[in-house]
């Protein structure tokens, strides 16, 4: 069986890592650290930067790692290697993301006395394209959540956990990464809150409703006991063997019970932030209030639900309107 794509990642980069020369090794390792601990990037964001930064130096070697150097990049050296990403067939999103990659790379090693100055000042990056978000109607996501509280009538402790993982999920919309790191001492009851530490170590408060806190507390405490072992500590949600929930599981928890809901689209926890927001925004919430619930470092990514609601608007007024 082939390992999984992330693994598969992984793996690549540490051969890559591998076979470059130890002076520009450390370069890299150098840049590691100042992701994780500088600017305190996610593990997944640090490993998607170090990816495209070991390409780009492979690439200016023209495929040889031992003859690649840091003080070789140029801005020439910059658009061949996207150029050759875009010739293998690289979406705009990835070509973007990569951009904003080798830019970081080489403002930080201009900063640091790497290079005398930084080629990437004048790289322009491709404009992704934002494609509106696949999102549950409310009926849907209910009816999602319906199900899920059936499966959960049996007491099965995994059905009750992951009735608790779907409600927190649309309730609060909250990232995967954000969910499966909660601690016990992160939920207030009795404010119906909890505290989540987002993207660049943020934290913040997000509220739930009432179907939520009823979940989780059912799970705390009918399924959480029966699960928890010597590598639970203090994490809320749990995995069938004990320890802390991890975010594939949680994925497949989502799929599962979306899937079961007939005429929604396949979705996984994103999809439940992307209705929770949309659902928030068409009850009329407004943009601020749900950039502060999402976490959104900025509002330029939350007015992306702005279209959403419109589209949706657009859609019912055609379908019901006599002069449409």
């Amino acid at each position: 069986m082939s390992p999984p794509p992330n693994r598969t990642r992984r793996v690549d980069l540490v051969r890559l890592r591998g076979a470059l020369p130890s002076d520009v090794a450390a370069v890299v390792d150098d840049f590691e650290r100042h992701l994780a601990l500088e600017r305190a990037l996610s593990p997944h964001t640090v490993r998607a930067y170090l990816g495209d930064v070991v390409a780009l130096l492979v690439h200016l070697a023209a495929g040889t790692a031992a003859d690649a150097t840091v003080e070789s990049i140029d801005l020439a050296g910059l658009r061949s290697w996207l150029g050759a990403q875009h010739a293998a067939g690289a979406e705009r999103t990835t070509l973007a993301r990569r951009t904003a990659a080798a830019r970081t790379f080489t403002a930080w090693a201009t900063r640091t006395g790497i290079l005398t100055e930084d080629p990437g000042l004048r790289l322009v990056a491709p404009k992704a394209h934002r494609t509106l978000p696949a999102v549950l109607r409310a009926d849907q996501a209910e009816a999602a959540m319906s199900a899920a509280e059936l499966g959960a009538r049996e007491g099965d402790p995994v059905a009750l956990r992951d009735q608790a993982v779907v409600e927190l999920l649309y309730a609060t919309g909250v990232r995967v990464a954000e969910l499966c790191g909660l601690d016990l001492d992160d939920v207030d009851y009795s404010q119906r809150v909890i505290r989540v530490l987002g993207k660049g170590s943020r934290e913040r408060v997000v509220p739930f409703g009432v179907p939520a806190e009823r979940a989780v507390r059912r799970w705390v405490e009918q399924g959480r006991t029966t699960l928890v072992g010597d590598r639970s500590h203090r994490a809320l949600f749990l995995g069938a063997r004990g320890g802390r929930l991890d975010t594939r599981t949680a994925r497949r928890v989502v799929h599962d019970v979306v899937g079961a809901v007939p005429g929604a689209v396949d979705t996984g926890p994103h999809g439940l932030r992307h209705s929770a927001a949309t659902h928030l925004l068409e009850g009329g919430a407004d943009l601020r209030t749900v950039q502060e619930l999402l976490g959104h470092a900025t509002l330029a990514t939350t007015q992306l639900y702005t279209h959403v609601t419109v589209e949706r608007l657009k859609a019912i007024h055609d379908r019901t309107h006599p002069r449409s």
